[in-house]
């Protein structure tokens, strides 16, 4: 496929870590939250970046867009999270045109995720679109691009079995507890932290374990009793935590806090406790695991459990990967058109020049000229030599760049580039 750099001066860049590289606690440092993001998209557009989109979830923070140098988009990243560029240089990855389309694919359609098959992180892809069109920082690219992941993610789902059988991380966790929590419908389980991983858990808590005194703590109440009404659980006070903690025997942690909230000082227990921490940044400080009794796992150690769900999804890994295949290719065919459509208006132009010169000429040296059968002919010649230079610019094995430049350079052309 060809090298896709829209313009002669920027390219299309992912920058970002992941799990792969990361850690938890790295990838905690390079998080970034709701306001985090938005701050980061008002600093590409004041430092001239016209185009980008941002996720940050608890595998990944990715920065997708248009810069001169990665370096650029890099610096957005440290600038408004606790990562440093020395930290980014050891587990961050940059991937350059056509691999950071391929890679935006992967991502999106639940090839790149630690769990395989999980699709939630598409979710977090257009939804961090819609933002950067509100800062007005999605241009036609981005959002063409945008709409064939989320083709090929729904293309994957429908047509292969690659996210068949509950796994995720809010099914892994509910997973690990009723394998390791004997009699667990008749235990105390405490959620903390109602968003959409929150949600999740406590949903697969009440359809797996068959417990019905689950309670639900959030730092906005309202939050809580929503999803407590539709399950009919119990729903405290934020305030009261530290009291709720003791008398659980399970306690999940599923905030959006940048620093820890749960640390030996608030844990007074005088029983065993498992702690599950699906957050990121990590919400249960280090500290924690000296308690004598209590057992701390987080997400990273959720997604190395290996079952046969998981297994059975591999087996589909080559048809979702024909699938993106086509996608990319279909994404690629636009692409180039956009990039030589201005070179063939141009090449007409000039052709068009070069006629009306030469009918010009013909005219006044011909008394019988017949110019209307003339200007017919020319035309249907002119739209001839274009339509073979455009074909020819369609071919999957032309090397789309250099033969703009050529074209440019022969017919000494200089087409009117497309905005991105």
């Amino acid at each position: 496929m060809n090298k896709n750099n829209v313009s002669k001066h920027q390219y299309f860049y992912a920058v970002g870590l992941s799990y792969k590289k990361a850690d938890a606690e790295t990838r905690g440092k390079f998080s970034l939250g709701t306001d985090a993001k938005a701050t980061v998209l008002q600093q590409a557009k004041s430092e001239g970046i016209g185009s980008l989109i941002v996720t940050s979830t608890c595998n990944r923070t990715e920065i997708y867009g248009f810069a001169e140098h990665p370096f650029q988009l890099i610096k957005l990243l440290c600038d408004n999270s606790l990562g440093s560029v020395e930290d980014f240089q050891k587990v961050g990855f940059v991937y350059k045109n056509q691999e950071a389309i391929n890679h935006i694919f992967r991502v999106g359609c639940g090839l790149d995720s630690q769990i395989l098959g999980d699709f939630e992180i598409i979710g977090q892809i257009k939804s961090s679109f819609v933002e950067s069109k509100e800062h007005g920082l999605g241009n036609a690219f981005m959002e063409r691009l945008v709409n064939c992941v989320i083709q090929a993610s729904k293309k994957i789902k429908t047509d292969t079995e690659i996210s068949s059988g509950a796994t995720s991380v809010s099914f892994a966790s509910v997973q690990y507890i009723m394998n390791n929590v004997p009699d667990i419908s008749t235990k105390n389980i405490l959620l903390f932290g109602t968003g959409k991983i929150g949600r999740n858990t406590c949903e697969n808590l009440v359809k797996h374990t068959k417990n019905d005194h689950i309670v639900l703590i959030n730092r906005t109440k309202d939050k809580a009793e929503k999803i407590a009404g539709k399950f009919n659980l119990i729903v405290k006070d934020y305030d009261i935590l530290p009291l709720e903690i003791p008398k659980a025997d399970v306690l999940v942690v599923a905030t959006g806090a940048q620093i820890p909230t749960i640390d030996k000082d608030i844990l007074q227990l005088n029983k065993p406790l498992l702690i599950l921490d699906l957050s990121m940044p990590k919400n249960v400080h280090d500290n924690v695991k000296n308690i004598p009794g209590v057992t701390v796992v987080h997400l990273d150690d959720l997604s190395k459990m290996t079952d046969k769900t998981l297994e059975k999804r591999k087996l589909h890994i080559p048809e979702a990967e024909a699938i993106i295949e086509e996608i990319i290719e279909e994404f690629n065919t636009w692409l180039n058109g956009r990039k030589f459509a201005p070179t063939i208006h141009a090449l007409k132009a000039k052709l068009n020049s070069i006629k009306d010169g030469e009918l010009n000429f013909q005219r006044k040296k011909l008394d019988n000229f017949d110019e209307e059968q003339a200007e017919l002919i020319s035309k249907r010649i002119i739209q001839k030599i274009t339509n073979h230079f455009a074909n020819h610019l369609k071919e999957s094995d032309t090397m789309v760049d250099e033969s703009i430049e050529w074209i440019e350079k022969v017919f000494q052309i200089e087409a009117t580039k497309v905005a991105k």
